[in-house]
């Protein structure tokens, strides 16, 4: 019977950490054992699990994993002119458009200073988190 109990706490344990993984994305195995109370040894080998699952998802999607260079993904459209161009070209959502737009101009526009693009970037990003947690 303990042999029963010890593997469903550590089932609960590691999913625990995938949750983790999954809701903040990746960290190091020290914040994960200190945040979850959690072994670094069942941290370590969780992460590295899920790094193996992100990439065949990425991979399953064929999305472009960076090597450390340049990666497809942060090249130009050819006939992007403006701004917009880039945010239709991503796809982008309102909420990162207006994050992409505010960043962009930051502390360059008569009309806005570096703490109103500042407050509408953090407004945008609450939007966008909330958005996503609601899915």
């Amino acid at each position: 019977m303990k042999k029963k109990i010890k593997r469903s706490r550590r089932s609960v344990k590691s999913e625990l950490v995938i949750d983790y993984l999954s809701h903040f994305g990746e960290t190091k195995p020290d914040v994960l054992a200190q945040e979850l109370g959690v072994s670094k040894s069942l941290a370590s080998a969780k992460l590295k699990e899920w790094r193996e699952a992100q990439k065949k998802v990425a991979k399953a999607l064929s999305v472009a994993v960076s090597d450390g260079s340049t990666a497809s993904y942060y090249e130009l459209p050819k006939k992007a002119k403006e701004l917009q161009d880039l945010i239709s070209h991503k796809n982008m959502n309102a909420q990162i458009g207006e994050i992409f737009r505010a960043t962009y101009r930051y502390g360059q526009s008569s009309h806005s200073s570096e703490l109103r693009d500042a407050k509408k970037i953090r407004f945008y990003i609450d939007a966008e988190i909330k958005r996503l947690e609601q899915l």
